[in-house]
């Protein structure tokens, strides 16, 4: 059942990180439900993540590229330093500064504490309602050529709620880009492109931790590479879908998902039939 069970959570990592609602809540969950026995782990979900990021590069190929030989151009003096793809690619750095930071502080809580589900249970909620209020009261006005390094920098604190499984990267990021008043499809833009170098680093990491000292907890080296693999297709697929959804609806069916997911899992963790760690 080893792979059968990795293909699984693959397939929820790949429809659950692009979209508002905490991929790593979902695959804890998912976990938890297959009868693994335990949660599948913290360096399993950000190995796995990997092949959502992949499908990010993916998909914003073009302007990742544009990003990065524009920012070593500007940085050599070769063209303007306020041109707008040099400056996205300081604006991506420094919004990745938070993440790192806390990420390194709080490691051990990150794999332990922050894994409980009765923590994910409140997060959904919480978070949930925080997205639908930001998506109703923000102006919805800016674009990405309106970003700044203060803006930057709440995108990038509001990233690194996402250590808690239960915030979503995706939907942490984009709630503080709809209070800063951009537009969603930018403040979803920005947060996929910001997410490159924080998930990539901790998945590279937990990966170089494996290999350095494997062990067969949950699940075997080809096991992780196969739900890794599909979690790239599956993302490829989910987030063009999501890009061209925001550009025309609100984000409310995701919110009322996140509202009655946690209620659900605080019923289910209330009567017993889960347990919280």
């Amino acid at each position: 059942m080893g792979f059968i069970n990795a293909i699984i959570l693959g397939i929820v990592q790949g429809l659950t990180e692009f979209l508002p609602i905490s991929s790593s809540a979902h695959v804890r969950i998912v976990g938890e439900l297959l009868g693994l026995g335990a949660d599948p782990g913290a360096a399993f979900t950000a190995i796995i993540q990997l092949g959502t990021e992949a499908a990010v590069v993916v998909y914003f190929a073009a302007d990742i590229w544009k990003i990065i030989s524009r920012w070593f151009l500007a940085l050599f003096g070769r063209i303007p330093r306020n041109d707008p793809s040099a400056k996205m690619g300081w604006f991506i750095i420094f919004g990745s500064i938070p993440i790192v930071i806390l990420g390194l502080l709080f490691q051990k809580t990150i794999e332990t504490t922050f894994r409980s589900l009765w923590i994910i249970a409140v997060t959904l909620i919480v978070f949930g309602i925080l997205l639908g209020i930001a998506d109703y009261v923000g102006a919805k006005k800016r674009r990405l050529k309106d970003l700044t390094i203060p803006h930057a920098a709440v995108f990038g604190v509001a990233q690194s709620f996402a250590l808690i499984p239960g915030v979503s990267r995706s939907g942490g990021t984009i709630t503080a880009g709809l209070f800063l008043g951009y537009e969603r499809a930018a403040a979803a833009r920005y947060s996929f492109l910001l997410a490159i170098p924080a998930v990539f680093g901790s998945g590279l990491y937990e990966l170089y931790k494996t290999v350095k000292s494997p062990t067969t907890e949950y699940f075997t080296g080809a096991e992780i590479a196969v739900a890794t693999v599909v979690a790239f297709v599956v993302g490829l697929v989910v987030i063009a879908f999501f890009m061209n959804y925001i550009s025309k609806r609100s984000f409310l069916p995701f919110v009322i998902y996140r509202i009655l997911l946690g209620i659900a899992l605080i019923a289910l963790l209330a009567s017993g039939v889960i347990a919280a760690n």
